[in-house]
């Protein structure tokens, strides 16, 4: 084993390595061990290290928290007012950049990537928490054309109780999307972090609490998928799920809420192009197309892992690409200048190898990356090397099926309608780019790209004031801006007589 770098910070829901309690679900206001006594290590994938112990939730554990949700949302939070919403919001917003430096270096040891990227991570949840407080008291309703004599109004109520399932990429971003909005909106909530990297959902919680959220508003239950998570879109005590993770255990969700028809919303990924005309700078195109795709090692869903590229300037784009991806210093995320860090896991890495393993037989060419490093510090983390692929085309499963890793694949077109082609063939539909000098071209490819962000001359940036998600297989639904606070609402309709008479419809 290599030489810890850092530790994460005392926290009493945390246990140290080695031990067989830990307090990390939290319900009804209470920090709780799992019913059965379970606990899972936490993994640091930069060494393979025991990082924390955390509770082993089971299904019982989120029966409880799912009842606690039920009994706050039937108590005096269903009429909290919007302006006290918006207090606790921005208090929590508040809470996090005290703790800004703790909670970043929490990031970075337990999902791999760097402090920097843990920092900007926190920054951006800041954000998202306050714009949902300057939402929370903005819309009260609406006034609807009525004949005389009658008041006709819609007004906006919580869903109530909404289990939030989070990914382990950006665990602390990813739930921030759907807890801030949730309690704009006035619902409780009981939160099923991921299993692979919890700490700063569990940070998080502190943090609501801290702020003075009511008991049983806010619930957390850690533990696996199959068996924490599971309740979450069966029970019938919980009236919405929100699922940010792959396809498959989106299908899962969306059957097994089917029978009490509760509300669903998903983002479950994309394999994303990035287009490249010749007219563009090479120098900057290549540049944001390395952040495009190694960004966290590739471990985005809104990656661009699909580079489409003009043949005119294939060789040489594809040619530079590899270089500097070759250039990028991998290494643990607390360490100066590491850029890429490790895979979230062993298992996780295995896959990765597996995709480019078929991207070979496939026929496709490796000018980067390919491998695990070489260097003697890295060989008990779970590191790969950026990978660069080239000769792809769409037969190929390296270019269809996402692969979540530090891998990139160029393919090569001629015409602007055969890159609108390329990117359009897909079963997702979560992102995209465009990359011309050309404004009409830029604006045309990007209207015809079923994506539900496409960015122009960047790849990357949101807003919490602009709605994310996606077309097709990506998902149902829209995370961020007023539709993020709009999954979370029930519009009803309220009708006044003003003057009843007798109607006589009946004699």
């Amino acid at each position: 084993m290599n030489e810890r770098h850092d530790t994460l910070p005392e926290a009493p829901y945390l246990a140290p390595p080695g031990s067989t309690r830990a307090t990390s679900i939290h319900i009804d206001g209470q920090w709780r061990a799992a019913r059965d006594g379970r606990v899972r290590e936490i993994i640091d994938p930069a060494d393979a290290s025991v990082l924390t112990v955390v509770s082993e939730g089971g299904r019982a554990d989120t029966e409880d928290a799912i009842a606690a949700a039920g009994r706050a949302f039937a108590g005096p939070w269903r009429g909290t007012a919007a302006g006290e919403r918006t207090r606790l919001l921005e208090r929590i917003a508040d809470l996090l950049q005290r703790d800004r430096a703790d909670i970043a270096l929490a990031e970075s040891l337990d999902t791999g990537k760097t402090v920097e990227e843990g920092g900007i991570d926190v920054d951006d949840v800041t954000g998202v928490f306050r714009y949902y407080a300057g939402l929370a008291d903005k819309d009260a309703g609406r006034l609807v054309s009525a004949p005389e004599g009658v008041q006709s109004r819609i007004v906006y109520e919580p869903v109530g109780v909404c289990g939030l399932i989070t990914p382990w990429n950006y665990p602390l971003l990813q739930l921030s999307w759907k807890l801030a909005p949730a309690l704009a909106a006035g619902n409780t909530c009981v939160i099923k972090p991921t299993e692979v990297t919890p700490v700063t959902s569990l940070k998080l919680m502190e943090l609501v609490v801290e702020a003075g959220v009511p008991a049983g508003v806010v619930n957390l239950v850690t533990g696996s998928g199959p068996e924490a998570g599971a309740p979450l879109s069966e029970h019938p005590g919980v009236d919405l799920v929100s699922f940010t993770g792959g396809l498959a255990t989106g299908r899962l969700i969306m059957a097994a809420a089917a029978p009490t028809v509760k509300r669903v919303a998903l983002e479950l990924g994309g394999k994303n192009p990035n287009i490249v005309f010749p007219d563009v700078d090479l120098d900057t195109a290549v540049d944001y197309a390395l952040s495009a795709a190694f960004f966290h090692s590739g471990q985005v869903c809104s990656a661009g892992a699909r580079l489409i590229v003009h043949e005119d300037v294939h060789d040489a784009f594809t040619a530079e690409l590899a270089r500097r991806a070759d250039a990028i210093r991998i290494g643990r995320g607390q360490d100066e200048g590491v850029r890429c860090g490790p895979l979230v896991s062993e298992r996780h890495r295995a896959k990765v190898e597996a995709a480019v393993a078929r991207g070979l037989e496939e026929g496709a060419r490796v000018i980067a990356g390919g491998r695990r490093p070489d260097e003697p510090g890295l060989r008990d983390g779970y590191f790969y090397r950026p990978t660069v692929f080239v000769d792809c085309d769409r037969s190929m499963d390296i270019v269809q099926t996402e692969v979540f890793g530090p891998v990139v694949t160029v393919e090569r077109f001629r015409t602007e309608e055969e890159a609108i082609a390329l990117g359009n063939d897909t079963d997702y539909g979560l992102s995209g780019g465009v990359w011309t000098d050309d404004t009409a071209r830029g604006e045309r490819v990007a209207a015809a790209l079923r994506h539900g962000t496409v960015w122009i001359n960047d790849y990357g940036p949101y807003f919490p004031g602009a709605e994310w998600g996606g077309f097709g297989r990506s998902g149902i639904g829209r995370e961020l801006g007023p539709s993020g606070l709009a999954e979370y609402r029930e519009a009803k309709h309220i009708y006044r007589n003003l003057a009843p008479e007798p109607q006589r419809w009946f004699g």
